[in-house]
């Protein structure tokens, strides 16, 4: 793994209450796939390039179906918290967990 960067900035706002609404902190890419939940269930996805994403929610129940996302466009930030994000019916790209 790669090293870590220290970070030796003043942050006024480390050791708040991180709510749901409150803008992310962490961004991960998201590779979507049809068996494999993601990792951490973020507050929200950013498309970078649009289309359509296949989400299941994080707290639908399991076995549920996706439910698909139609015509997003590039640069949306999308307020949804899912669990998945699948393969099958999601057609944009460059995916990214706002954490």
């Amino acid at each position: 793994m790669a090293d870590q960067l220290e970070v030796t900035m003043e942050d006024y706002y480390q050791g708040t209450f991180d709510e749901v609404d409150d803008p992310g902190t962490v961004a991960t890419e998201i590779v979507p796939d049809d068996d494999v939940d993601l990792a951490v269930v973020p507050k929200g996805i950013y498309v970078g390039t649009g289309g359509d994403i296949a989400m299941i929610g994080a707290r639908q129940p399991s076995g549920s179906a996706a439910v698909i996302w139609r015509n997003i466009p590039s640069g949306a930030l999308i307020p949804f918290r899912p669990r998945r994000i699948l393969a099958s019916g999601t057609t944009a790209s460059d995916l990214i967990a706002v954490q």
